[in-house]
């Protein structure tokens, strides 16, 4: 009952996560930056922290890490700042004003706020902004982050609890949906390492997150190599990020998104049945998800795992490649065209006037 309530809640989140980013101004924009801020804190916080001063034993790299980790409120509010538009100078004023306090809810302040602060640069005499913005959006800022935490508190980390406690009484069940949504999600506006730093997940559903995701850039290669949704280039990028190649994944979602399915649930159960913990949240990325791996478990074992992992995700890119081989697609010099005719068509639409 428990994973049933758990995943049913992660669903709605991430539906409205997708509503928000389809719907809300600039929220395509402001999810991309949310992705950025899991990128600059929590990656950076992966390698060094938990890479180079755990594993390596590196004390100085290992302060690196911890630092970079705990400004993920800074990293989120300040680039969902200037993703709005909001002059780099007053962007960073919000970053710093929400410090020691989380992601989501640096994110959620930043963006509220960031309309107001362009209206006050937009409206207040130069030179008088910037005293507005001391005065105002600055201790606002962090008004509305504060109110935001214990909701985040109660929401998303209540989740990331939930399934965290039912991982080890169900973990094929648990393997099947998480390695499922978080390689979807990997391909989706809101990144996976943003999701699963949102949830809080450690441990084995963490692990899950980590190696399914790793997994996935064999995947995507194999589907778009065969799919031929692009050249070379495009195949290499979607397989080392595939936020990189948001276009042609937004253009044909079906095969994509179902293929990503298949192939992280195949990975998730093969991480679930071997009992890999991973500590580091926010880390389900190819590169850093994996090197984070080694150090909390056997090497040997890592190895073993990834490797199964990395298989799963080429028999099923290739299985997707043959599902959907007779399903029309947009190819990436197809959108490419189409986005060259809207803004030519944009364009003559402002000269007429």
């Amino acid at each position: 009952m428990e994973i049933i309530k758990g995943t049913l809640l992660l669903l709605i989140v991430l539906g409205l996560f997708s509503l928000f980013s389809y719907k809300a101004p600039k929220g395509m924009k402001a999810m991309g930056a949310l992705a950025n801020a899991a990128v600059a804190a929590f990656l950076v916080e992966a390698f060094q922290l938990f890479v180079g001063g755990d594993l390596l034993k590196i004390e100085f790299l290992g302060e690196v890490g911890d630092a970079a980790g705990s400004m993920g409120g800074v990293a989120a509010a300040a680039l969902v700042s200037l993703a709005i538009g909001v002059s780099p100078v007053y962007a960073l004023m919000m970053g710093v004003s929400v410090a020691g306090l989380g992601l989501l809810p640096g994110f959620i302040a930043g963006y509220l706020i960031a309309f107001l602060v362009k209206w006050i640069e937009k409206r207040i005499p130069g030179g008088l902004d910037l005293i507005v913005t001391i005065i105002v959006a600055a201790p606002l800022v962090r008004l509305v982050a504060v109110w935001m935490q214990p909701v985040v508190d109660a929401t998303l980390l209540n989740i990331g609890g939930i399934i965290t406690e039912t991982a080890n009484s169900s973990p094929i069940l648990m393997g099947i949906i998480l390695g499922g949504v978080i390689t979807t999600v990997a391909t989706a506006p809101l990144s996976s390492m943003a999701l699963t730093a949102m949830l809080g997940l450690t441990g084995v559903p963490m692990a899950i997150g980590a190696l399914s995701v790793f997994g996935s850039s064999f995947m995507n290669f194999i589907l778009f190599k065969r799919m031929k949704f692009g050249d070379r280039k495009t195949t290499i990028a979607v397989a080392i990020e595939p936020l990189t190649q948001a276009h042609i994944i937004s253009a044909n979602p079906i095969p994509i998104y179902i293929t990503n399915f298949i192939g992280g649930a195949s990975a998730g159960v093969i991480v679930a049945l071997s009992g890999l913990i991973n500590n580091a949240t926010g880390t389900a990325t190819p590169i850093a998800g994996l090197a984070v791996m080694y150090g909390f478990n056997d090497p040997f074992k890592v190895t073993l795992v990834a490797l199964g992992c990395a298989a799963a995700g080429l028999v099923s890119g290739y299985i997707g490649s043959l599902l959907f081989k007779n399903v029309k697609i947009k190819t990436a010099d197809q959108i490419s065209r189409e986005e060259s005719k809207e803004k030519l068509e944009e364009a003559e639409e402002k000269l007429a006037i």
